[in-house]
């Protein structure tokens, strides 16, 4: 498997939800209100034998030009958008969700942002956003989830296509679910805000903005015992530094 970062850049988030952009090399994070989060929004590209996916869809900016982030990223690598089969969802929260869609400003009319792919999202998790809405959530953004077509939805813990595995953790919120994508032997991990960072793996703690803050920390614990024993390969969506370890 072929695994592509697409990172959109590293942010601050405080309890506003909003994203601002940080540059690492010149701004200072104590100037930001106090609490603020420093993370990267980092989607993956995961190349399989017989599928383009895409893990999770980052915050839906734009370029100057008008083109998506997340498609100029996946052009830079010589990907077309349109291939994409897969978009597996972990969660709807805005800086995992935002591009989804695309609303074209001229005909007033929102597109998927990969049309020929197969969404896949947990239904009570889409019950749930849709209800909560702002601020963590922007509904505008995967409401078409719910017009049919090319969109799967989950429920509980299950397998696409005998070998995409997907489970509800909950934990980071009442619906998050994770992915284990596994071809020839290797074993690919997708933990998304349980598991968003490496160095949250070798500490203990409960994080206020968790949902369940100590099943997170349970859940971080168990994941990173089991990758020692099959040596898997973690995908951390919000790593500055360390976006893929293999154990």
């Amino acid at each position: 498997m072929k695994i592509i970062p697409l990172s959109e850049g590293s942010f601050t988030i405080d309890k506003s939800k909003q994203f601002i952009p940080f540059n690492t090399a010149t701004d200072d994070l104590q100037k930001r209100p106090v609490g603020s989060l420093l993370v990267e929004v980092q989607p993956f590209c995961v190349v399989t034998k017989n599928d383009i996916l895409i893990i999770d869809t980052g915050l839906g900016f734009s370029n100057p030009d008008g083109t998506l982030q997340i498609h100029q990223n996946l052009l830079d690598n010589d990907i077309n958008p349109m291939d994409v089969t897969k978009v597996l969802l972990s969660h709807l929260h805005k800086d995992h969700a935002g591009g989804i869609s695309k609303k074209d400003e001229i005909l007033n009319q929102r597109f998927f942002s990969f049309p020929a792919a197969t969404y896949y999202v947990n239904k009570d998790e889409f019950d749930f956003a849709t209800a909560k809405g702002a601020p963590s959530y922007t509904p505008d953004d995967f409401s078409m989830l719910n017009n049919g077509g090319n969109v799967e939805f989950t429920k509980g813990n299950g397998s696409i296509d005998g070998y995409i595995n997907y489970e509800v953790t909950g934990a980071h919120c009442p619906w998050h679910q994770v992915f284990m994508i596994e071809e020839d032997g290797e074993k690919l991990f997708f933990g998304a805000d349980v598991a968003p960072q490496l160095n949250q793996m070798k500490s203990r703690f409960i994080a206020k903005y968790d949902y369940d803050g100590k099943l997170c920390m349970e859940l971080r614990r168990q994941w990173w015992q089991q990758a020692q024993e099959d040596h898997r390969t973690f995908l951390f969506y919000h790593d500055i530094a360390t976006p893929v370890l293999k154990c």
